[in-house]
């Protein structure tokens, strides 16, 4: 029971991480559409969660973003306390998820590999 709730709140909290960011802050340093939210995970108990985030870019944009994320993260737990009814507002972290640029990059292997199989069946 408190694991399905957990998962829900989680959710939640992960589509209105996303629309804050996407349309409510104003740092530079977060470009819109360079910043995805990829998950949240919450304690147990709802106090603390942590944001995974996808950052497109460079090393040094991805440095300067999670600084911003860092920043923002107080403007952020406001925003979600505003918008869940939640006994206690979680504590939030920005976690940086490169799991999508390694997904694309094994992507662009396993192409390659199909590629020079293809030119040496010719």
């Amino acid at each position: 029971m408190v694991a399905l709730r957990n998962q829900r709140v989680a959710e939640q909290m992960k589509k209105e991480i996303a629309q804050v960011l996407r349309d409510e802050l104003k740092d530079p340093r977060l470009e819109v559409g360079l910043v995805t939210v990829t998950g949240v995970e919450l304690s147990n108990d709802l106090r603390y969660a942590k944001v995974y985030v996808s950052i497109y870019g460079n090393e040094n944009h991805k440095v300067q973003a999670m600084e911003g994320l860092k920043r923002a993260a107080s403007f952020v737990r406001r925003e979600i306390g505003q918008r869940l009814s939640l006994r206690y507002t979680p504590e939030i972290t920005f976690k940086l998820d490169s799991s999508i640029e390694h997904g694309d990059h094994i992507n662009r292997l396993l192409s390659r590999v199909k590629a020079e199989e293809q030119r040496g069946h010719e």
